[in-house]
């Protein structure tokens, strides 16, 4: 990634909303950015290994002040890690990879923030977290399942994230407009806590009802898919009929102000295939998200 010696008036840091290092520095940043490039599991449209890099750039031209909580969630500290490459071995070292970059960058006063890359990794940063958060648990944005217990040939694929995550974490999944019959009957089988879209309910009665399933402690993953593709085309696996943009902040601010948000990740975006505004879309996501996660 193109980088500069310094920071000055005729540059731009290369990092998530291109601040200076008084508000990137990782040893007084509130958040922590991991770039995770990799789709080696994907099975329909490839591209989601360019999303980190999409996201971040998008992000060097948003403002740095939130309208919505009238401050800028910046002067927190916001610092981008280097990315992670993935492993030559396959997806379970890659995840194992993806869990050890968590484990030695997170600190307990932080929010750590994974930028994706297909939904496989999501396991590896849940896990690294888990270890230091016991009470832990998730919520996770998709419009599929998820659930399989291996998908072409492998247990740690996009389309078995929600099962892995769920054998070690409470679990609660949002958005789903699309399963196999294996994964309906895993998820009665287990009683797995699911919610399809759209909706028969109002936004307050979803959020008390999600918020019931989740611990103190709260992990958000947030697979872009879940987003209507009017909004969010630009992902491998687009499904009609999702999530819009007022709806979800909705549900991520009622978890966020009544949780403690210890990290979160947007996965599965996919330059390719959609227009330029999807990634700024994704770049403002996670920004809402790290003002959110400072409401409790």
């Amino acid at each position: 990634m193109p980088t500069g010696p310094s920071y000055n008036d005729a540059t731009l840091p290369w990092n998530f909303l291109a601040l200076p290092p008084e508000q990137s520095d990782y040893d007084s940043s509130r958040f922590l950015v991991l770039p995770v490039p990799y789709d080696g599991t994907v099975s329909y449209r490839t591209g989601a290994r360019e999303g980190p890099n999409a996201i971040i750039d998008a992000s060097r031209q948003m403002e740095d002040y939130d309208i919505e909580l009238g401050r800028e969630i910046c002067d927190l500290g916001i610092h981008t890690l280097p990315e992670v490459q993935p492993h030559s071995a396959g997806p379970e070292a890659t995840v194992q990879r993806v869990q050890d970059a968590v484990t030695q960058a997170y600190r307990p006063d932080t929010v750590m923030v994974t930028l994706g890359g297909e939904h496989s990794i999501t396991v590896g940063a849940v896990r690294a977290l888990k270890e230091r958060h016991p009470d832990l648990s998730v919520l996770m944005l998709d419009a599929h399942a998820d659930f399989r217990d291996s998908y072409q040939g492998s247990e740690y694929s996009h389309a078995t994230v929600g099962r892995r995550i769920a054998e070690s974490c409470p679990l609660a999944i949002v958005g789903v407009r699309s399963l196999s019959s294996e994964e309906r009957e895993a998820v009665e089988e287990t009683g797995q806590p699911m919610y399809r879209w759209p909706q028969d309910c109002s936004a307050s009665e979803l959020a008390e009802n999600v918020l019931a399933h989740l611990t103190e402690t709260v992990y958000i993953s947030v697979d872009l898919d879940a987003l209507d593709p009017s909004i969010m085309a630009a992902v491998g696996t687009p499904e009609p009929g999702g999530m819009l943009w007022a709806e979800t902040l909705a549900l991520l601010r009622a978890v966020a102000s009544q949780r403690r948000i210890v990290g979160f990740d947007l996965m599965e975006l996919a330059p390719p295939e959609g227009p330029v505004s999807c990634a700024y879309t994704a770049a403002k996501l996670a920004y809402k998200l790290m003002g959110y996660a400072t409401l409790n």
